[in-house]
Order: C-alpha cells, then structure tokens, then sequence
C-alpha cells in the first residue's frame, strides 16, 4: 500500500502555484514497550484527570490554554489557533532562494517528500529542474500540525525535498556552552598522524553500513528472557583519556594497516532479525 501524504496544499513561488501534497519519509523502527505493574503484569492505562478533584475529564471538555505571567489563562480553540496564521495556512510560500552549501546542517530538522498534485505536474518539474541547475533551496514557511514550519525545499531525485528547519532563536550558541578552549597548538606530528588515521578509515558514504545495532540487541535480551534465559547485566564502562596522544595515534595508524589498511567492507542491505520479527507478529 503507498504511503498517504500527511499534508496537501500549494507551494507558492511568487505568482506561480503548485498544488502539492507532503510525504512523511521516514519510519521509525523503535522497540515499543508498554508500562505494567512489576507484581501481575497488569497493562497500566494513563488517564486526563483534575489536578485538583482527582476526577476523570472527557476529551470533549479539554481546550489548551496559555498561561499569563500575571496568572490568567487564556483558553483557545483549535479554531482560534488556527486562525493566527491568516488563511494562507495551506501554503508554502517561498520567501527566498540560497545557496544550499551556505546553510549550516544543524538548522535541518526532518526530511519529507514534495509530490505534486493533479494539475501541478509542468511547474512541479520546472521548478525542481531550475533548482538542480541553480544548486539553490527554496527557503519559506507553512503550517504543519498547528505549529509555523521553516522549510527548505530542493531537488531530490526526480521529486522535490522538503526539510523542516529550526530558527535561529531554537539553537544555543556554541559560545555559551561550557567547552573547554584549546590549550595549545597541537604538534606538527600529532596533526599527521591524525590525518593518516583519518585517512585509513575513509569510505564512501554507503548508509546500508550503519546499522541500529541498540535495536537488535534489545530484541535479542528480550527473546532470551522470553526462553527463560537470565539476562547478565553489567557495568558500562566508559574508556578514560590517553595520556600520550601522539602513541595512541600511531598504535590507532599501525592497528589499521595490520588489518589492511581499508576500511570495513559495506554491508548487504539490511533483514528484519527472525527474532525481531518474531515478536512483532505476536504482538500484533
């Protein structure tokens, strides 16, 4: 079954409009657990409660309300919020075209897939050709789940991509945290032998090597605890500072060459663990 979009609006790009739809493109593989009570593994249920009385409130008589700092709450509707952002809310309005190697990737939040809707096919794939040749990303605004997205949009393939971005204001500055500032200069020697080992473990971007091997790990305690097996539980143990770097560089250097010299080969495209599964189809 293909996947449904989760948005369908217009992307705007001065007088020109597309009509598109928004495609989520990633899907989360995270093992799901439930809360139960330790002593009959009774399944425990969350419920919306009165702070004050104590008592269930039905979902119909929840609002959202903001909080004054003199203390008032000012109730809103979904309606009332929705109304802040004007009627434009189903646009993706361009504001400005950048060069895509300007923009810093920790301004990138999620990736999601631009496709076009009936009628909008020509200027769809004018625009997503006119961008590959630029080497440029549309950067604009939209509505999303109530809340302003900043996105940049650019070419992917034969589709356009859309990334949600963080405002400036959403990023603490790297001069405001508590890192350490170089001591001192770091040795001619120190710095080659740095490259050397930077050097023995290049490889071509290849993102079926990397694995979620927390994942599979976790299926497989849970399997073995489901046979009956007792589950070893150790100490993590983090690995302390060398005291010489310039050695630990050149013992890193000299590991990699006994080994070849190259890096690990690519793995095969990655299968479901049995146990993994498994599992799934018993819980569903």
């Amino acid at each position: 079954m293909a996947p449904r979009s989760i948005w369908n609006g217009t992307l705007a790009v001065g007088e020109v409009i597309v009509p598109v739809k928004l495609f989520s493109v990633v899907q989360q593989h995270r093992v799901q657990f439930r809360e139960v009570r330790l002593s009959d593994g009774a399944k425990i249920k969350h419920q919306r409660v009165n702070s004050e009385s104590g008592e269930e409130v039905p979902s119909a008589e929840i609002r959202k309300a903001y909080e004054r700092e003199d203390g008032r709450q000012i109730v809103l509707t979904d309606e009332e919020i929705a109304a802040a952002y004007g009627p434009r809310n189903k646009v993706i309005e361009i504001e400005h075209f950048t060069a895509a190697t300007q923009i810093d990737p920790i301004f990138y939040e999620k990736p999601y897939i631009l496709g076009a809707q009936a009628g909008g096919e020509r200027a769809y794939s004018v625009l997503r050709d006119a961008l590959e040749r630029s080497g440029k990303v549309g950067i604009g605004r939209f509505v999303l789940r109530t809340r302003e997205q900043l996105v940049a949009v650019g070419p992917h393939g034969d589709a356009l991509r859309v990334y949600t971005m963080r405002f400036a204001d959403e990023l603490v500055r790297s001069s405001d945290l508590d890192v350490p500032s170089m001591t001192r200069e770091p040795a001619a020697k120190e710095l080659e032998m740095a490259q050397r080992l930077i050097d023995t473990l290049a490889a071509e971007w290849d993102p079926e090597r990397y694995e979620d091997r927390h994942r599979d790990a976790v299926m497989a305690v849970i399997e073995s605890k489901a046979a009956g097996r007792k589950v070893e539980v150790s100490a993590s143990k983090e690995p302390e500072p060398v005291p010489d770097l310039l050695a630990a560089l050149t013992q890193s250097v000299d590991q990699r060459k006994a080994r070849g010299g190259k890096t690990t080969p690519a793995a095969k495209p990655r299968r479901k663990p049995a146990a993994a599964a498994k599992t799934k189809s018993k819980t569903s």
